[in-house]
């Protein structure tokens, strides 16, 4: 379950019974609003400015602000010294909009996969915890793979984390049972396979999807239950899955060798 941060003002959080804050949570309540300002300012602040608006000493700000730096939440801009936003905070944001980014100029390409094969049709993006998906097309049949939504699996026996795992998306130590074989196998034919693995009765093919620099940002797939995702079927979805993958790449900007941008 998602549990939302508040942050309230620079005067401190208030005790169960309205009275001072508890010991550590003024402290706690001064770097959140000074962190607050910086993130909310049109271009980075000078630290004396920043106290100033947050009426804090100039020195309890800067051990504050030393702080948040230490943990990558602001830094300083350049040489002249002003804070702003750090890189935890921009790699947050940057994901965020890369994931809504992908989800939109990925419908074409889903809706495409799930008219050609009736099956499950998923995209995924690399997660601290494991592959997380972020879109899907349901199954056109009663017997389906499920909803994967908010759903988060290893990177081990999933088609989409052997995509991962292939292409330095995910931890050296995720790979777990996939073998280096497998791994060069992935990247050698462009996807990823999961028979029975993650689950019995469930098999899947993954592909990867590429950024306009050329690394794996996402993986789509196509699953099913086993009895239908034959050896015979996955040889027929195999071609039009890394054609979709590739047309989805191109539509993100990504460019293979010798094509040319239009």
């Amino acid at each position: 379950m998602e549990q939302q941060f508040q942050v309230s003002g620079g005067q401190g959080a208030a005790g169960a019974n309205g009275g001072a804050p508890a010991p550590g949570t003024a402290a706690i309540d001064r770097g959140a609003d000074l962190l607050v300002r910086v993130l909310e300012s049109e271009e980075p602040v000078a630290l004396t400015d920043l106290a100033s608006a947050a009426g804090l000493p100039k020195s309890t700000a800067s051990r504050l602000v030393s702080a948040l730096e230490r943990r990558g939440l602001i830094e300083q801009d350049g040489e002249r010294g002003r804070l702003r936003p750090g890189p935890a905070i921009l790699r947050v944001a940057e994901r965020s909009m890369l994931e809504r980014n992908i989800v939109e100029l990925s419908r074409p390409t889903l809706d495409a996969l799930a008219e050609g094969t009736s099956e499950t049709i998923n995209l995924a993006v690399p997660g601290p915890a494991g592959v997380e998906h972020i879109a899907q097309v349901d199954s056109r049949h009663f017997l389906g793979a499920g909803q994967w939504l908010g759903r988060s699996v290893g990177y081990a026996h999933s088609a989409n984390g052997k995509v991962f795992a292939a292409f330095g998306r995910a931890p050296a130590s995720a790979a777990g049972a996939t073998t280096s074989r497998e791994l060069q196998s992935v990247r050698r034919n462009g996807f990823a396979m999961s028979i029975d693995e993650l689950e019995i009765g469930l098999s899947a093919i993954a592909a990867p999807v590429r950024g306009a620099r050329g690394e794996v940002i996402a993986a789509l797939s196509i699953s099913g239950p086993t009895l239908r995702m034959t050896p015979a079927r996955i040889d027929e979805l195999r071609p039009m899955l890394i054609g979709e993958a590739r047309t989805l790449s191109r539509r993100l900007g990504h460019r293979d060798q010798g094509e040319r941008a239009a």
